[in-house]
Formats: structure tokens, sequence, C-alpha cells
């Protein structure tokens, strides 16, 4: 929250977590937004392979990289 208000969005988040009561459903909900960044991630790279810039060596070397930021 960079200039102290709220967008649309994270008020209608806001909203939906004041209604659960429950672990359960605050782990339902997880799960939901989960399964919605996984969704958007698969569609990207489906765009991404669509449009020729991975293939499937891209992903094979994803399986075994290591992209981790190091510390000293």
């Amino acid at each position: 929250m960079i200039n102290g208000t709220l967008n649309k969005a994270q008020i209608a988040v806001l909203n939906a977590v004041s209604s659960l009561n429950t672990d359960e459903e605050v782990n339902e909900l997880k799960q939901v937004i989960t399964d919605y960044f996984a969704k958007r991630a698969d569609a990207a790279l489906d765009k991404l392979f669509d449009e020729g810039k991975i293939n499937a060596e891209t992903l094979a070397s994803w399986e075994t990289a290591h992209y981790r930021t190091p510390y000293k």
C-alpha cells in the first residue's frame, strides 16, 4: 500500500477474508487463490510456448536450474 489507499481488488479480498470463521475456510480460500495463480502461470507458459519463445528443451532445463540469489 504505497499511497495509503486500497484498490478495488484489495477491498474485495478483505471483504471475503472478513467473512471467514474457521481455519478450514481460510485453507479453502488459500487453495482457491493458489489455483487462480497456477492457472494464470499455466496460461502464460502456454502463450510463450505458442509464440515459440520457449520449447520443451527450455522447460526441461528449468527442472534442474538454480536461480537463487547468492548471499554472502
